[in-house]
């Protein structure tokens, strides 16, 4: 059992981004603190002293200080639950099946659904036509990758499927029906299914 750690995640409750951190610290069955951290306390000489380019989440651990959702999940994982199976296959395929699915999660994931979920809930600024394609291009191709195995990157649960669930998981809010995609429902329901599992708040759902 790894030793305790005085966490503090700041974050917001509804960003997706830090909800993958969230997410994962539930799930490995790590104690935090959970700071809201809106847009003045961003702009605060204090937050941008942890994270100069004043973005959301930062996780403080004693004196270490990290940014970057998908940074923070490599770390939490290696650090607090190195056996879990979290990092995926330990072999040069498994380490870059890994890496596709957080830079998917950082790509598409990112300008499809959770873009979309921006502009319909937040006004925010871009092409939402565009969004929903990316998003139903992205979630077709997760459906079939999903059809023959139960997670994205390996056998068992991995960072990968954190990196992914919450804006997957909050498709919806964006316009982005979930319903075409049987086998992404079914993976975000093993999700959900684990031990220590937290989901993010909901808002109106705006589906397509």
């Amino acid at each position: 059992m790894t030793q305790a750690s005085k966490l503090t995640l700041h974050g917001m409750k509804l960003s997706g981004h830090t909800h993958k951190v969230e997410l994962l610290l539930n799930l490995i069955g790590q104690p935090y603190q959970f700071v809201e951290t809106g847009a003045p306390e961003r702009a605060s000489a204090a937050f941008l002293a942890l994270n100069p380019l004043g973005q959301i989440p930062v996780l403080q651990d004693g004196e270490r200080v990290l940014a970057d959702s998908h940074g923070i999940l490599v770390y939490l994982a290696r650090r607090y639950a190195p056996q879990g199976g979290w990092l995926g296959e330990d072999s040069a395929s498994g380490a870059a099946e890994l890496q596709r699915w957080l830079s998917i999660a950082a790509g598409d994931v990112r300008f499809g659904p959770a873009a979309a979920r921006v502009m319909c809930l937040w006004k925010g600024p871009g092409d939402l036509g565009q969004a929903r394609k990316i998003a139903a291009r992205v979630l077709g191709f997760m459906d079939q990758h999903l059809a023959s195995r139960p997670f994205l990157a390996a056998e068992n649960v991995t960072i990968a499927d954190v990196a992914c669930y919450s804006y997957v998981a909050h498709a919806p809010e964006g316009g982005v029906a979930l319903t075409p995609y049987p086998a992404v429902q079914a993976w975000l329901a093993r999700i959900e299914a684990l031990p220590g599992f937290v989901g993010m708040p909901r808002s109106a759902v705006t589906e397509a």
